[in-house]
């Protein structure tokens, strides 16, 4: 069962007429590009390809005009800066930076070389921008989840798993500051669910493992899976200690439905990197990032694994069956 809805907040995507641009030079730009998870990883891999297509439908290719230095792994604040100390040396055009750790970095790092960021929460409240409409300053993208996602995150776990009375929000301080924002909107939405949250900060696997047991140990527990690439590289340990305990959980992280995560709900983000294409085109055209609103997602997606639902006896309300973008058997 698959249904799209396209969700336009403040500050929705912005069209410009292809012809009016021209034709790109033919001399060669480069592009500095960092990503929060591993090369090896598939996701890593259609972030880029989304991107390199819409730079293509846009006049621009690798080999003729386009040169794009490849950087992996940034998913936390120490691995950002690094790697952002080095893409810097490569004196880039414009950067190209997925995650709140790289953005982070390039703005303690730089003021002067646009930076096009995706998937970052809060960039006004992180400092990374002065505000959505006027960014100021060299970077300008596109923001991921905001923090009434975690509000939305207890009512759908609620919903799937009405048992429940207490919530763990799992998330890597240094992968994800953002997580503490998304903990304040549970708090606010808790009390009329009747569900207690619980902060659950790891750094790693052994912190994972502890808290799925001590959220365990009584009834009624679930668990809610934060954005960050750490929780991502370890999601099929989550899934397990998920399953292990019987404990349901609600997912961040795109994909972990259909690998038998109970439910996910989040961002496009392959949506994100075919965007900032346009906006990385823009700048080298002669548009300052200053000018360029930081544009809010558009597309959200809810999955649910009807099998994983069954293992836990849980039945899938008919409404979030027909609210579902995909449901996997």
């Amino acid at each position: 069962m698959r249904r799209r809805s396209f969700i336009t907040l403040l500050g929705g995507a912005v069209a410009w007429p292809v012809g009016a641009r021209g034709q790109p030079p033919d001399r060669v730009r480069r592009i500095g590009w960092l990503h929060f998870f591993p090369e090896s990883d598939p996701g890593s891999q259609v972030h880029a390809a989304a991107f390199r297509q819409g730079m293509e439908k846009l006049g621009w290719s690798v080999g003729r005009n386009l040169a794009i230095d490849y950087r992996w792994g940034a998913f936390n604040a120490e691995r950002a800066r690094v790697i952002a100390a080095d893409l810097l040396k490569l004196d880039p055009d414009v950067i190209v930076s997925g995650g709140t750790p790289g953005a982070l970095a390039f703005q303690q790092t730089t003021r002067t070389v646009p930076v096009v960021f995706a998937v970052v929460t809060e960039p006004v409240t992180q400092g990374i921008v002065q505000s959505l409409a006027h960014p100021g300053g060299n970077m300008t993208g596109f923001s991921y989840v905001e923090p009434s996602i975690g509000a939305k995150w207890v009512e759908l776990l609620k919903a799937i798993a009405p048992p429940i009375t207490r919530v763990a929000l799992i998330f890597n301080p240094d992968a994800s500051p953002q997580s503490r924002l998304f903990y304040q909107s549970m708090e606010t939405v808790a009390p009329t669910l009747a569900v207690q949250p619980v902060m659950a900060p790891v750094r790693v696997t052994s912190d994972i493992e502890q808290t799925a047991a001590t959220i365990a140990r009584e009834p009624g527990g679930g668990l809610i899976i934060s954005t960050d690439a750490f929780l991502y590289t370890n999601r099929r340990l989550i899934m397990e200690l998920a399953a292990h305990h019987r404990l349901p959980a609600i997912y961040g992280i795109l994909g972990t439905a259909a690998e038998g995560g109970l439910i996910y709900y989040g961002v496009d983000v392959v949506d994100q990197f075919r965007r900032a294409a346009g906006y990385v085109d823009r700048i080298l055209r002669g548009a300052k990032p200053a000018d360029l609103p930081v544009q809010l997602p558009t597309k959200f997606s809810l999955t649910i694994n009807a099998k994983t639902a069954k293992a836990l006896d849980l039945t899938v309300p008919d409404r979030l069956l027909v609210a579902a973008d995909e449901v996997t058997e």
